[in-house]
Formats: structure tokens, sequence, C-alpha cells
């Protein structure tokens, strides 16, 4: 057993963070829905939006989920000699409560499995929670997979 791998295993159930807290303000939201061409009312009109049952503003749940690269990054587990790391997807994802505009996200991250696909290349499944300021649920939940090659 290699001893990248022997190192990613002994942090399988561990948490690791919080983040540090982001704020996801309008401008993000609305360069999102620009970028993605979803222009919903309820991401970018905040008159019309105020009478939705979110009161304001919310950002696009994909939005939320786009955060979490940035999120991890101070979070994560970066064994010595990484070449690079990519996203392999999502096997489970849930929204749980809305991101209002200018509300703050966090991120807490639990690697659950790693595994070597082939030599130097190892798949890691984590279950990350991002929080929201002041809710008593996470935005969402989501089970991640990623690759790290060294």
């Amino acid at each position: 057993m290699s001893s990248t791998l022997e190192m990613l295993q002994s942090h399988i159930g561990k948490v690791m963070g919080p983040s540090a807290w982001f704020t996801v303000d309008q401008a993000r939201i609305n360069a999102f829905a620009d970028a993605t061409g979803d222009h919903q009312f309820i991401h970018v009109d905040p008159e019309q939006a105020k009478h939705s049952p979110f009161g304001g503003t919310i950002a696009h749940g994909y939005l939320s989920l786009s955060l979490l690269p940035f999120l991890q990054k101070d979070i994560s587990i970066r064994p010595e000699g990484v070449k690079m790391g990519v996203n392999y997807g999502l096997d489970k994802v849930r929204f749980l409560t809305p991101v209002k505009s200018g509300g703050r996200v966090r991120l807490t991250n639990r690697l659950l499995s790693v595994e070597e696909k082939r030599p130097g290349q190892f798949l890691m499944k984590s279950e990350v929670t991002m929080e929201v300021e002041g809710a008593d649920k996470p935005a969402l939940i989501a089970e991640t997979l990623g690759l790290v090659y060294v």
C-alpha cells in the first residue's frame, strides 16, 4: 500500500473545517445568472422576489454548488507531491435551505472513502455540508468525488 493511500485513509471519517465565511452577494448571483442564462426573478429581481416565499432574491442552487471548490481549498487534505486534483462528479446532492442575497456560507468536509484507481491516482469521496449563517438547516449537503494525482 502506498504511503499516500495510507495517509489519505487515515483521514476517513474526520471532519475538516469549517471554512471561512463567504458572502454570496447580489453581484455574484447576477453574474451567475448571466453565465448560465437562468434569470428567474427569484434570483435577479429584488422587487418581485420580495413577494416570493423567500422574501427576497436567493442564490441559484447550482451557484451554491459551484462554490464548493473555493470553500474546500483551505480545509481539504493535500497529500505531499500532488500534481493536480480534478472534479469527478457527485453521487448525491440536496438543496435544503436557500442562500439569500447577502447571506454568508461556510463549508465542512468529511472524507468518506479513498480508493486507488491506478498507481498515483486516488478517488476520494467526501460529504460536504454548506452552512448558512443563522439558518437551522444547511444550504446543501453533497457527496463529492475527486481524483487526486500524485
